[in-house]
């Protein structure tokens, strides 16, 4: 619970956080092991000079008598006794069947026991370290140690069978190269700890300000809650639209609902005042009963037909984000065979040129007011045919619209009678000769699903022609 309740700044920051360490420690890692390996290898050929120096001043008398290097030493710390870095050259000397062993170390070895060279072998050099010796006195000591075997052949004429064989080793105190890393790592671990400080700060201004769109959402939303704003502004970076989009939609189509919702409830009352008052003031009259109950009577139907028809404006859904598409062929089936037994005797035949790909994205009760209402008026008015077509709009990076067509070889709708017939202020009460209420009702969904609804003469068929279009919306 404690991770969920972390912001994205956190959550990214901390994330970064630890990537960063893994990074530099890793990073910190292989720079100390390159280090140590550029160290140990610079200590390999510094040896190795070290021992060719050494080896190319030692000499053998004319008795197999060793010499012992003459010249001045290739590094000063060799003459310095317990420096770290020393010398020794241990051998044997062959005559016929007899041997004798010889050996030398340099002055810096003075009271030092150093470890017994490796075993003999011929011209080969070999590096090893850092070494672990105890000498006799129980001294521990670690050292590096490069050493080369040579065989040196020579005497007197006739005395070709002298052989001495020898290994020149040098070695050096491992504390040398450890100063050196000890040194290395201070100074790559300031580093690295005080570029580990500068990216975090950089990263936690640069998450503020990638942040900053989501904290300016944030407070355009509360805005908005409090009744400061009436929507969501539009300037937001790409990511971020299709979010402040659809919280926008979401806000209309809110408002629009309670909107619809009131304007309903005030029509209601409107529209029942008439009916009522006629009802009062023919039951204050002296009308005989069977006048009054025919009254009665018609002013009943007329409160159920207005009833009705607000109670059908109220239950339009209208414009729905993430609406389920709607298959239309199917339901249009359903109500053209119903309405083909109300109308039999006229034999009207309904044709259908629809796109299969066509969907309503909204409430399945609105789809089937929409067609109810269109194909029975023009069932009511054709002689003939109806036709009802579909066909989608597409807009990228939307859900597609809708375009629905209903046309009839009716009587058709005089020009000047539309703007009426659509006007918003019509009631149920308020009737266009010929066309029924439910044509306001189909006016109303239009509007709720922000379509037009525009009324022509068909060029096919000749009569009306009621054509809806929806556009295209968020997903």
């Amino acid at each position: 619970m404690r991770w969920r309740a972390l912001s994205l700044h956190a959550r990214q920051l901390l994330a970064a956080s630890l990537g960063l360490i893994a990074f530099l420690g890793f990073t910190g890692f292989a720079l100390d092991h390159a280090f140590l390996e550029t160290a140990q290898s610079n200590l390999h050929d510094r040896l190795q000079n070290y021992v060719y120096a050494y080896v190319g001043d030692v000499d053998f008398d004319r008795f197999g008598g060793l010499i012992p290097p003459q010249n001045r030493s290739p590094d000063s710390r060799f003459e310095l006794p317990g420096s770290g870095l020393y010398a020794q050259l241990a051998g044997e000397h062959v005559h016929g069947n007899l041997s004798a062993r010889f050996g030398w170390e340099s002055p810096s070895a003075l009271g030092h026991e150093l470890p017994p060279p490796p075993p003999f072998k011929l011209s080969n050099i070999q590096f090893e370290g850092p070494l672990s010796f105890t000498d006799s006195h129980g001294v521990s000591s670690r050292f590096y140690r490069l050493t080369q075997s040579l065989v040196y052949e020579g005497g007197e004429v006739g005395r070709t069978s002298e052989v001495a064989r020898f290994t020149f080793s040098v070695y050096e105190d491992v504390a040398q190269i450890d100063r050196q890393v000890v040194v290395f790592r201070r100074a790559l671990w300031s580093a690295l700890g005080l570029a580990a400080i500068l990216m975090l700060v950089v990263q936690m201004l640069v998450l503020r300000w990638s942040l900053q769109p989501l904290r300016r959402v944030m407070r355009e939303l509360a805005r908005v809650q409090r009744g400061i704003s009436e929507r969501m502004s539009e300037h937001h970076p790409r990511e971020l639209e299709p979010l402040t989009e659809s919280i926008n939609a979401f806000i209309i189509s809110e408002r629009e609902n309670l909107e619809r919702y009131r304007n309903t409830l005030s029509d209601l009352a409107h529209s029942l005042k008439t009916p009522l008052a006629v009802l009062r003031s023919r039951l204050e009259s002296d009308a005989p009963a069977d006048e009054l109950r025919d009254e009665v009577r018609a002013q009943v139907q007329r409160m159920t037909e207005i009833v009705s028809y607000q109670l059908s404006r109220g239950a339009t859904t209208g414009h729905q984000l993430f609406a389920v598409p709607l298959e239309i062929e199917t339901r249009a089936e359903g109500i053209v065979t119903s309405l083909e037994k109300v109308y039999t005797t006229k034999q009207v035949l309904c044709e259908f040129d629809l796109d299969p790909a066509a969907r309503f994205h909204g409430a399945q009760g609105d789809l089937m007011e929409l067609l109810g209402n269109l194909l029975e008026n023009a069932f009511k008015w054709a002689q003939q045919r109806v036709v009802l077509s579909t066909r989608n709009e597409i807009e990228r990076g939307r859900r597609s619209g809708l375009v629905l067509t209903v046309e009839d070889d009716g009587p058709g709708i005089p020009p000047d009678q539309v703007e009426r017939l659509l006007h918003r202020g019509v009631r149920g009460d308020e009737r266009v000769q010929g066309h029924g209420i439910g044509l306001a009702i189909v006016q109303n969904i239009v509007r709720a699903y922000h379509g037009e609804l525009d009324v022509d003469e068909s060029p096919e068929l000749g009569g009306a022609r009621f054509v809806v279009r929806i556009p295209p919306g968020l997903m």
